[in-house]
């Protein structure tokens, strides 16, 4: 059987990726519509033909693109921030808890997670969910991505011989990536939150540092480790470092897994320590974007998860 599918905003930079790893699919028929791309009245008819479509549009050209669906057998997933805490919306992250992957399955509406709240989600949330974490529990989240993540503009600044080398943004504390962090990791407090970007394509580092003393009974860096590793075993896409491998590392390069849809969790720290740097390791356009949204569009098509994806 060959689904149609239809990328609306297929020329950005998450559009063309995904259209990459999907064109040339025997299983999928892609709607394409060349230069009639910001026709309204063709892309209302390309939305309303297929069977599910991926919007890697704006915010707000993003709802508008959902209020041209008529079709109520179309299936639709969102990569903007539009609909990220909105409960109608299934939150497209398939290894976040158990039973995500079967809602995300049944979906009709699916919103792509976040390129750093996949990092900090895949770190935290299972440790809220297993009460390591309190969900008032004050928490910081440091993070670096390849300039790809902020799409054309940033890419041409970072592609000129005068690029800075590194620069820290959301510095006013109101980006728009904390809500999605704060709710689907069931914290009652808003994360803190301290992006930047680095004078490379794509890849980052999310990092999320414990003090293991300021929660309940202490635990142990083994404790935390251990968690992590229950609530990801049998994963395909998500793995967590062995400690043994952590504590040999001296550095971590951002760009370690770029290319693939995988994510890789580590707990870095003395063993007799107090503290621990949770640090997730992932490519912004593979899992942070593109290839989480086409494991999402195998999961609602009832296909091998993994097609097209490494």
């Amino acid at each position: 059987m060959t689904h149609t599918i239809f990328i609306d905003g297929e020329a950005g930079t998450t559009g063309l990726e995904i259209r990459e790893r999907l064109e040339a699919r025997a299983d999928l028929e892609l709607i394409l519509l060349g230069d009639r791309r910001r026709d309204v009245e063709a892309r209302r008819e390309a939305l309303n033909a297929a069977d599910a479509v991926i919007l890697c549009l704006p915010d707000d050209a993003a709802r508008e693109a959902v209020g041209l669906i008529e079709n109520p057998a179309v299936r639709v997933i969102d990569a903007s921030t539009a609909y990220r805490v909105d409960p109608a919306w299934a939150y497209g992250f398939p290894e976040l808890a158990p039973g995500q992957r079967e809602r995300i399955a049944v979906a009709t509406r699916v919103s792509n997670p976040g390129c750093y709240p996949t990092g900090f989600l895949g770190l935290v949330a299972p440790l809220v969910r297993a009460g390591l974490i309190p969900a008032d529990q004050p928490m910081t989240v440091n993070a670096v991505s390849g300039y790809s993540g902020g799409g054309k503009a940033m890419i041409a600044e970072f592609e000129t011989e005068d690029a800075p080398a590194y620069r820290a943004y959301g510095l006013s504390l109101t980006h728009k990536h904390v809500p999605e962090m704060t709710r689907h990791a069931g914290l009652s407090r808003s994360v803190l939150f301290a992006p930047a970007v680095g004078a490379y394509r794509q890849g980052m580092l999310v990092e999320v540092p414990l003090h293991l003393s300021a929660l309940p009974g202490s635990p142990s860096i083994e404790v935390i480790h251990g968690a992590l590793v229950e609530a990801y075993a049998g994963q395909r896409f998500v793995e967590v470092a062995e400690l043994e491998v952590t504590e040999a590392m001296t550095g971590l390069d951002p760009e370690g897994l770029t290319g693939t849809n995988r994510l890789r969790l580590h707990v870095f720290g003395d063993r007799g320590g107090e503290q621990v740097r949770l640090v997730a390791l992932l490519d912004n356009l593979g899992k942070g974007a593109s290839g989480a949204a086409v494991q999402n569009l195998n999961l609602m098509l009832g296909l091998d998860e993994g097609t097209a994806l490494g």
